[in-house]
C-alpha cells in the first residue's frame, strides 16, 4: 500500500507492509554489513536453530511524528540493551547498542513516508527480531545469527478512549519457569501464554493475570504486559504509591521503567518488589503497561479459587491518566525530555 492510499485517521493497530526492511548477519562471532531488503520473507535453512531449539527473541518500539515536524524514537538504547540480554541468554550473536540503533534509524528513515501524521494519533511500530539462523541438529547454539527489523504504521491503541479491561487469575498455567526465560523477550514465552489467553477469553475475560511460577503467591504479569497498582496512603497525607512486581520471571518492561521514573518525578513512592495477591485489596487503581498501549487500565480481577472479584473502577484512574499523559507527551516532544529518552530524527 502506498502512503497516499492510507486512511491515517482510521488506521488500525496491525501490520501494514512497508517498502524496506533491514537485516544483518553474525557469522562465527562477526557482524557483517547492514542489508536493505524489499521482500517480506526470510530464507533460512530447515535445520535453523530458531525452528528447533527456540533461539528467537524480539523487541518492540515506536517512532513518532511530532508537532515540531521532527521524528522521535523512544528509548531505543534501552531496547538495544534488552535485546542484548535476550540474545546473550539464548546464546545468539549479541549486537552492539550502536548496531541496533543504526539499524533502527535506517529502517525508520527508509520508510519515513509511512510515519503517521501527528494529528492521527498513530505511530510507526518498529519490530526487531533476532534468530538463530544457522543449521544445527544437536542442541547447540547456531554459528549464524540473523537480526532483522521491519516497521508498520499503526493507529492509536485506544481509538475510542481508554477503557478498563477484565482479568482472571490463572493458576493452571505459567508463562515462564522460576529461573527460566521470563526475564528475556524470548518468543517461547509468548507461545507459552497462548493457551492461557485463549481459555481466559473463552470465559469472557480480556486478559489473564499470572502468579509467580514458584509458589503462586505473588503477582507476576498481566497477559503479555507488566502489572502495576496504585495505592493512596491516607496515613501519609494521601501520598500515592506506584507498586509493581519484581522477579526473575518478569520481563523488564521499558514502559514500566519509564513510568516508574515519571512516578518518582511526580513525588510518588515507587516500589518494585514482590507483591502479595492480597495486596490487590489495597489498590485504588490497577493497570498493565507496555509499548503498544502504554497503559491499559484494569477494572476487575477475578480469582476463581475463592470466587472473589477485585474492583478498581470502570475507567482509567487519575494517577494512571496522569502518568499516561506525561509519558505520551514526552514521546511526542510536547514537554521537556528531561531524562534524554528520545532520539530525534530530522526527517
Amino acid at each position: 500500500m502506498k502512503p497516499e492510499e492510507i486512511d491515517w485517521n482510521n488506521l488500525k493497530f496491525g501490520y501494514t507492509r512497508t517498502p524496506v526492511n533491514v537485516r544483518c548477519y553474525c557469522r562465527d562471532g562477526q557482524w557483517g554489513e547492514i542489508e536493505e531488503h524489499a521482500e517480506e520473507t526470510v530464507t533460512m535453512h530447515m535445520a535453523a536453530t530458531a525452528f528447533h531449539y527456540g533461539q528467537t527473541a524480539f523487541e518492540g518500539l515506536k517512532a513518532f511524528r511530532c508537532p515540531d515536524g521532527k521524528v522521535r524514537v523512544f528509548r531505543m538504547d534501552e531496547n538495544a540493551r534488552r535485546m542484548q540480554s535476550s540474545a546473550e541468554y539464548l546464546r545468539m550473536g549479541v549486537p552492539s547498542v550502536e548496531l541496533f540503533c543504526e539499524m533502527v534509524t535506517r529502517v525508520v528513515t527508509l520508510n519515513k513516508e509511512y510515519i503517521p501524521p501527528y494529528e492521527s494519533g498513530g505511530s510507526l511500530y518498529i519490530r526487531p527480531v533476532i534468530v538463530g539462523s544457522g543449521p544445527q541438529l544437536g542442541v547447540k547454539p547456531a554459528s549464524e545469527t540473523l537480526l532483522l527489523m521491519f516497521v508498520s504504521p499503526v493507529g492509536p491503541y485506544y481509538s475510542g478512549g481508554m477503557k478498563g479491561i477484565s482479568a482472571i487469575i490463572d493458576r493452571t498455567h505459567d508463562r515462564a519457569a522460576p529461573f527460566g526465560t521470563g526475564h528475556t523477550k524470548a518468543g517461547g514465552n509468548y507461545g507459552a501464554s497462548l493457551t492461557s489467553a485463549l481459555k481466559g477469553h473463552e470465559k469472557g475475560y480480556d486478559s489473564v493475570l499470572y502468579l509467580d511460577p514458584a509458589q503462586h503467591r505473588y503477582i507476576d504479569e498481566c497477559g503479555a504486559a507488566n502489572f502495576f497498582g496504585i495505592r493512596v496512603d491516607a496515613a501519609e497525607g494521601g501520598r500515592a504509591h506506584y507498586i509493581t512486581p519484581a522477579s526473575h520471571s518478569i520481563l523488564p518492561s521499558i514502559t514500566n521503567k519509564s513510568l516508574r521514573q515519571i512516578a518518582a518525578d511526580f513525588g510518588m513512592e515507587v516500589e518494585a518488589r514482590q507483591v502479595e495477591l492480597d495486596e490487590l485489596n489495597t489498590f485504588s487503581e490497577a493497570g498493565c503497561c507496555g509499548t503498544a498501549a502504554v497503559i491499559t487500565p484494569v477494572s476487575t480481577i477475578f480469582d476463581p479459587a475463592d470466587g472473589k472479584t477485585y474492583r478498581f473502577g470502570e475507567g482509567v484512574g487519575p494517577w494512571s491518566k496522569k502518568l499516561y499523559d506525561e509519558l505520551v507527551a514526552i514521546q511526542h516532544g510536547e514537554v521537556e525530555d528531561r531524562h534524554g529518552w528520545n532520539t530525534v530524527l530530522d526527517l
